[in-house]
């Protein structure tokens, strides 16, 4: 079978970059929608091809091996060809992401290719509000410095845990919601609690950034089994 990769690009314009919360939440609802076959078509109008027997086979394969993602930056002519590929976008407040079908790791599409991965250096203008108390909750390791890049991508990958671990019942009330999911920095004494909590932990490969095995995000709602799954 061919190891993949999930590609997301993040929308970051010059002069008005998203803000970083809103690229993180943007980020995993992405691929929730991803994820989710009856979450088409996109409810914000995007006009994609659609789930096809192609992109779903790409996505099953994707699943059977690390659940990677990669994230980029594209502006102006660059996201408008970014537009033109198979995917769905997602618009959040201030962010647009938009996630493609995952692609072999060595053979991406040329117009994702050329996306450079640097340069996604985000920041929120004012703290983010308390999450609501039906939302899932994404927890960032407070003592780990990470691009927005690098923190959308482990967003995605708690979120997967999050939508594998939900029951059908659960899941169709998160759908109904708008598969969102907040994202935010815990304090050191909550991470702790997290950790020893027996939530989903994503402890990252070390390919990039962070040191192999470190614990990047807890994924934190009611209805949430024991497990740890490294990527």
């Amino acid at each position: 079978m061919t190891e993949r990769v999930l590609p997301l690009v993040v929308r970051i314009e010059r002069g008005a970059p998203p803000e970083r919360t809103d690229a993180l939440e943007a980020a995993a609802t992405a691929v929730l929608r991803m994820l989710d076959p009856l979450s088409d078509p996109p409810a914000d109008g995007d006009d994609g091809t659609g789930r096809s027997e192609e992109w779903a086979a790409a996505v099953a394969e994707w699943e059977d091996h690390r659940i990677r993602k990669v994230v980029r930056r594209a502006r102006g002519a660059e996201w408008r060809r970014v537009l033109a590929l198979p995917g769905i976008t997602v618009t959040l407040r201030t962010a647009q992401v938009r996630v493609h079908p995952p692609v072999p790791l060595d053979d991406w599409p040329k117009d994702l290719s050329r996306l450079q991965v640097s340069g996604t250096e985000l920041s929120d203008s004012a703290p983010a509000p308390e999450p609501g108390v039906d939302v899932p909750v994404l927890w960032v390791n407070p003592r780990l410095d990470m691009t927005a890049g690098k923190a959308m991508a482990q967003a995605g990958h708690a979120v997967q845990l999050a939508w594998w671990r939900t029951g059908e019942r659960e899941r169709a009330v998160w759908r109904e919601r708008g598969l969102a999911a907040a994202v935010r920095t815990a304090d050191p004494d909550r991470w702790a609690a997290l950790l020893d909590s027996g939530l989903p932990v994503v402890r990252d490969a070390g390919f990039t950034e962070i040191e192999p095995g470190s614990a990047t995000v807890v994924a934190d709602a009611p209805w949430l089994s024991q497990g740890v799954f490294e990527v």
